[in-house]
């Protein structure tokens, strides 16, 4: 019976819409805010991902086939002007905005990257305008001219924005205030006793391996990018901190001193540099011990400085060859 009720508000929904004089496009809007209530939303969303795509190929076609190529070439220099408005200026208002709101330079100029494109809903809202007779064919073009190339240059500078980061900072001073509350709230109520290992990530096997060393009587501060996680860890009663360990000025917010241990259960390569190049620059005197998924990737963290290298894949398949064949003496 639940199957059949939700299987019939998407066709209450469009027959509503219809009703109400409202487009087709709106109407399957309305299903899909239907929909996302039942607990049949994963398993629907996951069978029409092949079938959304197939579609929107069909769109950006019927897209393309308005287009008319002499236009976009007579609109060059205006879609180069209002392209490098978009790649450039609007991260710059985006960082502003974040740093008057009290946020860290560094989640500024993230957020301001990610952002640099006008984005393929800018092709739809063009389409419509079109049909509508609100905009021309020329005015059209020069939309899609404009996404074509932010799109195609900001999946470059979201692809290296951490190098980019890195290479900027020192000049981003001035979208930080001094004290960025929005972000140290959420540092409030953090341990900051010593402890013998300071753990990054706070995920299955961080939690895990944390749970394990306080077993044993070992201190551990957990850190973690993600304010869910850092706050699930604080109800337990364990101590953590939010923070990111690709962020060079991150550590030295934290009790380095009476550390023995940094750990990091990340697998990504450049979260364990910047781990390393951060801890080296604030003159952390214990061990790090980082995490990999590759010989190769492990092998180039040994060079930068860590102690020791988790290849949890590889770790956990010889413990259990060492289990099997232990059984079989």
């Amino acid at each position: 019976l639940a199957m059949l009720i939700g299987a019939s508000r998407p066709t209450v929904s469009l027959a509503l819409g219809d009703a109400f004089g409202f487009s087709k496009e709106v109407g399957a809007f309305l299903a899909g805010i239907s929909i996302a209530s039942t607990p049949y939303r994963e398993a629907i969303s996951a069978r029409l991902v092949s079938l959304r795509d197939f579609l929107l190929l069909f769109f950006f076609v019927s897209l393309g086939l308005q287009l008319d190529v002499q236009l976009l070439s007579a609109r060059l220099v205006a879609a180069l002007v209002l392209s490098l408005f978009v790649l450039v200026a609007k991260p710059v208002i985006v960082m502003i905005l974040m740093g008057a709101l009290g946020y860290r330079r560094r989640t500024g100029f993230l957020t301001g990257v990610t952002l640099a494109q006008i984005s393929e809903f800018s092709f739809i809202l063009g389409a419509l305008g079109l049909s509508l007779g609100h905009i021309d064919r020329e005015t059209l073009g020069l939309i899609t001219l404009v996404g074509l190339v932010t799109i195609a240059l900001s999946t470059y500078s979201i692809l290296y924005a951490h190098p980019l980061y890195e290479w900027l900072a020192p000049r981003l001073s001035l979208f930080e205030r001094k004290v960025p509350h929005r972000e140290a709230t959420i540092d409030e109520g953090a341990h900051r006793l010593a402890a013998d290992v300071i753990l990054f990530g706070l995920g299955r096997y961080g939690g895990n391996l944390a749970r394990r060393l306080r077993s044993r009587g070992i201190s551990v501060l957990g850190v973690d990018f993600d304010p869910q996680a850092v706050r699930e860890w604080r109800r337990q009663g364990m101590p953590a901190q939010y923070g990111d360990a690709e962020d060079p000025e991150f550590a030295a917010t934290l009790p380095l001193a009476h550390a023995r241990w940094v750990v990091s259960t990340a697998p990504q390569r450049d979260v364990g540099l910047a781990l390393l190049h951060g801890l080296h620059a604030h003159g952390f005197r214990g061990r790090a011990a980082l995490t990999a998924h590759s010989d190769a990737d492990a092998e180039q963290l040994r060079q930068k400085g860590a102690d020791i290298v988790f290849l949890p894949f590889a770790d956990a398949a010889e413990q259990a060859a060492e289990t099997i064949a232990g059984g079989l003496v």
